[in-house]
């Protein structure tokens, strides 16, 4: 854009200094190694559930999601559907084992249940897709700097890391929370009014648009094929993709470290249910975006179809839009940065540079390592972030695909400790071997699309973890007391309280409102069979 405009670069600027300035507030309250990863556990749950809720609906969502609809049709909601079912699950297995054990890394639980070496293969597999998520996110917020500025990518990749970076490292896990609290303010309200605004430049009635979208084939939600070639299908949403955010959710540490600074595990739950019953409006709101798009462009095509929004916001003329949307997608990005280089700082310290290397050291001397962690990734990031600038395809659907090389590998892991008596640590490091052979397989040699590599490669991981852990260690005789039937003996044995304040302690059991996440998601299903049938 030739000429940004004083009031544009102010509020973008503001928006900057105000991350940076609460990033610094909240620095006087981190003292230790301790502080910086989980806070002092006093942060409210609705402010962790907005974190939650701003750190994966990123800058790709903003730009990707509209990108997605409008080169294929709404049906790509279904990716999206199962945001109730995983919370359910995440909810009821997952975060007890985690919330009760009081560590910071999540991996630990790997080492408790199966050996040191499974906790060393999550977590390095952790670092590697978290980096490589992370730089999609800078990639595609560096699009708007460019855009606007015409600064080119690379310049725009710094400038937005060192933003995210600096508060980030001073404040830790609360500046992380509350900043993604602010940020979520300023992208949606840049979503809504990018919404009305494009709803008052269509030059036909709303009805009559919609009912043009349906004639082109854009409207239709429910996709009910069987062919596993399409990736967006209800049952790719409904079954594949309900195990890919299931670990995305339950076995991620930049999602659930945030929930491990709750003060309690009620409010830990209550920050994930937040996700569960607003996420399905949040993507509907992007996808429905990107057919309007579609119909207001008379579905011309885009150099980069990650610029649709902006090219939008550009044109339309009214003064202060283009700030607020910069605003709205730098915040977006920073949103998921910010969280990707705490988890990505924790993980490296504690997993293993205080493992394995440095012990017994002061809480603060773990303080400076886990800050210095954090220049050392937000660095390393820049050069993958580099690289995707030459993808054209929606941003969103990319970090997609990279996920779903790594998704089956940590459900297997998970999901064997949760529920396998018979699984040991060798047999599950061949399993993991093996399943990753089969993602390979399925992305080079199929045309499976990525939803299903999560199902495929993890279900061949624990057929084969389980063979081989019988095969090399012989049959398990007890259950572990990392396991789901483990807890609960362990719960009735040493008489310990199954609930805090309402709320399920103990793994695998089901709290009353976790029940209304399942009737949420029959009424999304509802609503969109109605929605296409109603236009």
């Amino acid at each position: 854009m030739a000429d940004f405009g004083t009031l544009n670069w102010s509020i973008l600027i503001a928006y900057v200094l105000l991350n940076l300035l609460l990033g610094w507030i909240l620095s006087k309250k981190v003292d230790t190694a301790e502080d910086f990863y989980l806070g002092r556990r006093t942060t409210p749950w609705w402010a962790i559930g907005i974190s939650v809720i701003a750190t994966y609906v990123s800058a790709l969502s903003f730009l990707g999601g509209p990108a997605w609809s409008y080169s294929e049709s709404l049906a790509v909601i279904a990716i999206h559907l199962n945001y109730p079912i995983v919370v359910f699950v995440v909810i009821t297995v997952f975060l007890p084992f985690f919330f009760n054990s009081g560590v910071a890394s999540i991996y630990d639980y790997m080492e408790s249940r199966f050996g040191p070496t499974s906790r060393l293969v999550i977590s390095s597999v952790f670092l590697v897709s978290q980096a490589l998520t992370s730089a999609a996110i800078l990639y595609a917020t560096s699009l708007v700097i460019e855009f606007i500025t015409g600064i080119d990518v690379t310049s725009a990749i710094v400038i937005v890391t060192v933003i995210a970076l600096v508060y980030t490292m001073m404040g830790g896990i609360t500046a992380v929370i509350w900043t993604d609290v602010i940020q979520a303010g300023v992208l949606f309200v840049g979503a809504f009014i990018i919404l009305f605004a494009l709803i008052d430049s269509i030059d036909v009635p709303f009805g009559q648009l919609l009912a043009e979208l349906k004639a082109a084939g854009k409207t239709n939600p429910l996709n009910f094929s069987f062919d596993l070639s399409l990736e967006a299908t209800v049952w790719s949403g409904v079954i594949a993709m309900s195990l890919f955010h299931i670990t995305v959710y339950g076995a991620n540490q930049m999602m659930v470290q945030r929930t491990l600074a709750a003060k309690n595990i009620g409010d830990a739950k209550k920050s994930f249910l937040l996700m569960g019953f607003v996420a399905f409006f949040i993507y509907f709101l992007f996808f429905l975006l990107g057919i309007l798009f579609y119909g207001y462009y008379g579905g011309q095509e885009f150099d980069n179809g990650n610029t649709i929004i902006l090219d939008f916001a550009a044109n339309y003329g009214l003064p202060g839009l283009m700030g607020i949307i910069a605003a709205a997608i730098v915040a977006a990005s920073m949103s998921t940065l910010d969280s990707s280089f705490n988890s990505l700082a924790t993980i490296s310290t504690v997993d293993f540079y205080q493992k394995y290397f440095r012990k017994s050291e002061s809480p603060e001397h773990y303080l400076k390592v886990s800050r210095a962690f954090t220049v050392f990734w937000a660095v390393l990031i820049i050069i993958p972030a580099i690289m995707y600038s030459a993808l054209e395809g929606s941003v969103l659907q990319t970090l997609s695909k990279i996920g779903s090389y790594f998704v089956g590998a940590k459900l297997s892991m998970y999901g064997l400790g949760f529920f396998s008596k018979q699984t040991t640590e060798k047999g599950l490091l061949v399993g993991v071997v093996v399943g990753f052979v089969m993602v390979w397989y399925l992305a080079t040699q199929t045309d499976i699309a990525w939803p299903w590599y999560c199902l495929f490669g993890g279900t061949v991981n624990i057929a084969v973890a389980l063979l081989a852990s019988r095969l090399i260690d012989g049959a398990q005789t007890e259950w572990s007391e990392f396991s789901i039937r483990g807890q609960q003996k362990k719960f009735r044995d040493e008489g310990l309280a199954e609930k805090q304040d309402g709320w399920y302690l103990i793994p695998g059991k089901v709290d009353k409102i976790s029940y209304l996440l399942l009737v949420f998601f029959a009424l999304t299903l509802l609503f969109l069979f109605l929605f296409e049938r109603m236009i």
